[in-house]
């Protein structure tokens, strides 16, 4: 069985932890050896992940920094992240591998995924990124950099940048050959590196994909058996946080979109993994499931979680 796994935040850095590097290899390291079992049995598995902290820490490096040396684009931060988060799940996994004696093999990809010019969302950007400015902290900006900077519910100015709809993923036929071929790939870091195809040429955007569309399209044009996601609770729930909050179990996609009209999905946080699952069963008419990393094995075997289907 061919799995795309998408890792949730608390994954590699939890809520409230200091984001150092030795505490996210620490995390890092608990997270796969829950994933161990399920890495055995499939017969490869893609695993994606975001990088929103980790982004963020490196463009205030690089903003704090600019009297110094000009700030990199945010294409290059993403690129960076991708990189190091890659090598260090890559590194992890393949010492656990020699310890359990797998014999499998482990492969990182910094990945590219393009957006359309037409998304609505480069008309009216909606993603804030980095940290709080004062307005007039915000003014200079503006003057100095080609970043759109926006008020943030009066708490102060924020960057704010488009988060487009991933369109096509230009590594895909190399992820799906290292699919077929066994070999566990780390790849879409962060939603990967959004740009424009032009032609014969790519052209870098200053956006943000959400990390679990783009790994719902990864999983698509892998032919992938499977589409987990994996964030820090068991199930996703129907009225949730009230007195009758119910989990969802066994549910198909037309009574999933009922209640997503029904507004009872935060846009922020639960609602794009739902309507991600719902995109991949959709098209491929398989199985996608939601659950928490401690049950991944669980809802892999179809006995917990919240278990899409067609």
């Amino acid at each position: 069985m061919k799995i795309v796994l998408a890792l949730g935040g608390n994954a590699i850095l939890p809520k409230g932890a200091k984001p150092d590097i030795v505490t996210q290899f620490e995390n890092t390291e608990k997270t796969l050896r829950t994933l161990l079992p399920l890495l055995k049995k499939s017969k490869s598995t893609i695993i994606t992940h975001g990088n929103g902290p980790q982004v963020g820490i490196e463009f205030l490096r690089s903003f704090y920094a600019r009297e110094v040396t000009p700030p990199y684009p945010l294409d290059i931060l993403g690129a960076e992240t991708q990189g190091w988060m890659g090598y260090m799940i890559a590194h992890i996994l393949r010492e656990l591998f020699w310890e359990k004696n797998v014999r499998k093999e482990v492969v990182a990809v910094v990945t590219q995924v393009i957006v359309s010019e037409d998304d609505p969302e480069f008309k009216n950007p909606s993603k804030p990124i980095g940290p709080f400015f004062t307005k007039e902290e915000a003014d200079s900006l503006r003057a100095k950099f080609p970043w759109p900077i926006k008020e943030d519910a009066g708490r102060g100015y924020r960057i704010t940048v488009p988060s487009p709809a991933p369109v096509d993923i230009i590594e895909k036929d190399i992820l799906k050959k290292l699919s077929e071929d066994g070999v566990i790939t780390v790849a879409v870091g962060g939603g990967g590196i959004p740009v424009f195809k032009k032609g014969t040429r790519l052209k870098a955007q200053l956006a943000v994909i959400d990390k679990d569309r783009a790994s719902s399209l990864l999983a698509t044009l892998v032919d992938a058996d499977l589409f987990m996601i994996l964030t820090d609770v068991d199930f996703v729930y129907i009225n949730f946080g009230k007195e009758n909050q119910k989990e969802l179990r066994e549910i198909n996609i037309y009574e999933l979109k009922k209640y997503i009209k029904e507004g009872h999905f935060a846009k922020g946080s639960m609602l794009p993994k739902v309507e991600s699952a719902i995109s991949f069963v959709e098209k491929k008419k398989k199985r996608a499931v939601i659950t928490s990393l401690d049950k991944c094995m669980e809802g892999f075997e179809g006995k917990w979680g919240t278990q899409i289907l067609p």
